[in-house]
């Protein structure tokens, strides 16, 4: 590997604030009368043909997989997009931007849990330290220490935690694409299924918020093309000259970025220990990338 560049930094840093817009792209487009699962198949649609487009001219060759394959990619798609994406949108929806990223940072948690259970990769102290600071962080930011408040949302804490499991299932199955295919030909594939799972579930009334607000399709476009594509070409250039777990260290930033992002323009606001428990997942997430 080259020596780390700044360049390199860079990248990774404009990658995790294009994911740090997220939460506030799907406020916009729920503000707009699109639902989750509308958002999420518009999302893996429109991504997906943008990208097919390109690598269609461009690439034609990355669009070769093997027959045998296509089972994994449908199994990617449908845990990596179509429910990771409806299960992170909703809970933005139904908990605030800030809840919701926070809850989707227990994923290198739930990636640790995953090896250990079918990998059989120890867990040792250091791991169990970083687990229990991502799911005790957790719980505060979920206010469980608020029983009345914390039973009035479990539905929107369920629908961050399955984003974050998922996100992690992601995570598992990117990294086995890596091991053979393009991450460009990975992406396509599961963009494609993704979608593919959740056609059966939009109705047409879903799609009419897009005649009534024709700015909504600008929403779109930024969300295709900054935090589902943009990011990762900034995140792949930056890890051509920086170390992996540098990267996934600076990613983090994320939920920093989508919580200024929602406090500046929606106001969102945490409670102490709400910060506390944000502050452990972001720690616990950390530390699980810097532990071997």
């Amino acid at each position: 590997m080259r020596q780390p560049s700044s360049r390199g930094y860079l990248f990774v840093t404009a990658a995790a604030i294009l994911w740090g817009t997220l939460g506030l792209l799907f406020t916009a487009l729920h503000d707009e009368g699109l639902s989750a699962l509308t958002i999420a198949f518009l999302r893996a649609g429109i991504a997906f043909t943008i990208l097919f487009a390109i690598l269609a001219i461009n690439r034609p060759q990355l669009l070769r997989v093997p027959p045998r394959a296509l089972p994994f990619f449908a199994l990617y798609g449908f845990c990596g997009v179509a429910v990771f994406y409806v299960s992170y949108t909703q809970a933005v929806i139904l908990t605030t931007v800030t809840t919701a990223v926070v809850l989707l940072y227990t994923a290198p948690a739930f990636v640790t849990l995953i090896a250990w259970r079918v990998w059989g990769e120890p867990l040792g102290t250091r791991k169990v330290i970083a687990l229990t600071l991502a799911f005790v962080g957790c719980a505060l930011v979920a206010r469980a220490y608020d029983p009345a408040q914390l039973s009035l949302n479990l539905i929107g804490l369920a629908f961050g935690l399955t984003a974050g499991l998922t996100y992690a299932l992601y995570t598992v199955f990117s990294k086995s694409a890596l091991e053979r295919f393009s991450p460009w030909t990975a992406l396509t594939y599961a963009l494609f299924f993704g979608a593919l799972f959740l056609i059966p579930l939009q109705t047409p009334g879903g799609f009419a918020p897009l005649a009534r607000q024709p700015g909504a399709w600008i929403f779109l476009l930024a969300l295709a093309l900054g935090p589902t594509l943009g990011s990762l070409a900034l995140y792949n250039a930056g890890l051509l000259r920086v170390p992996a777990s540098n990267a996934s260290v600076i990613a983090t930033i994320e939920p920093v970025v989508a919580s200024a992002l929602a406090f500046l323009f929606l106001g969102e606001r945490l409670e102490l220990l709400q910060m506390v428990g944000g502050a452990m997942v972001i720690a616990g997430a950390v530390w699980l990338s810097l532990v071997k």
